[in-house]
């Protein structure tokens, strides 16, 4: 499903104006990337949790060149959904 299809839905379902749905959306998403990107998780209750995961170092290897290099540690970020969410799923 689409962002498009997803404002259809609920403008279509709540009779709210596509317009406001869309602009709505848009400030979610960008708090939700603001609150990431400070550090900050996102929970979501019934839903899920916008969090923030470390990927240890490791090390890689150019085929290619047939050398090896470092990945140094960093932050990804991660969705990770609520119980009753993915019982949901399930069945």
């Amino acid at each position: 499903m689409t962002k498009a299809e997803i404002v259809n839905e609920i403008s279509k379902t709540t009779g709210i104006d596509k317009a406001n749905v869309l602009e709505t959306i848009e400030k979610f998403m960008e708090v939700v990337k603001d609150s990431i990107a400070h550090g900050e998780p996102v929970y979501l209750r019934g839903f899920g949790s916008f969090i923030i995961k470390t990927r240890s170092q490791k090390t890689a290897r150019n085929i290619s060149k047939n050398t090896t290099i470092i990945i140094p540690e960093h932050k990804i970020p991660a969705f990770k959904p609520a119980k009753c969410f993915m019982e949901d799923v399930k069945a």
